[in-house]
């Protein structure tokens, strides 16, 4: 895993099936870090990607938005997302939202 982007708490990771994040994503990380991985996205535009929330334990909105940011690329680059895992806290927090059907299945609904 090659580290892409890492501010006091939160790291961004390349695995080989597409970006993990960790730590605590909060409001003074989350513009960067959406950045980079946007960045990363339309730099490889791999052809499917996967997004690992599993490791992100404080639920905030914020998380979610940099989900939804890189949601947007992939659809600008028509890049298919196989995969979304979030942890169980923000899991809650996306039925909160009511963002679960999104997240389960990426590629049916295009993020405008």
């Amino acid at each position: 895993m090659t580290v892409i982007f890492t501010d006091r708490d939160v790291s961004l990771r390349q695995q080989p099936d597409g970006l993990s994040v960790q730590g605590d994503v909060d409001i003074a990380s989350a513009a960067a870090l959406a950045a980079e991985g946007s960045r990363w996205l339309s730099s490889q535009q791999p052809e499917t990607v996967a997004f690992d929330f599993s490791k992100v334990l404080t639920p905030r909105n914020v998380a979610l938005s940099v989900l939804l940011q890189w949601l947007r690329t992939c659809h600008q680059y028509r890049i298919r997302v196989t995969s979304i895992v979030l942890s169980a806290p923000l899991q809650r927090l996306a039925e909160l939202a009511e963002l679960d059907a999104l997240i389960q299945a990426p590629d049916e609904q295009p993020v405008d």
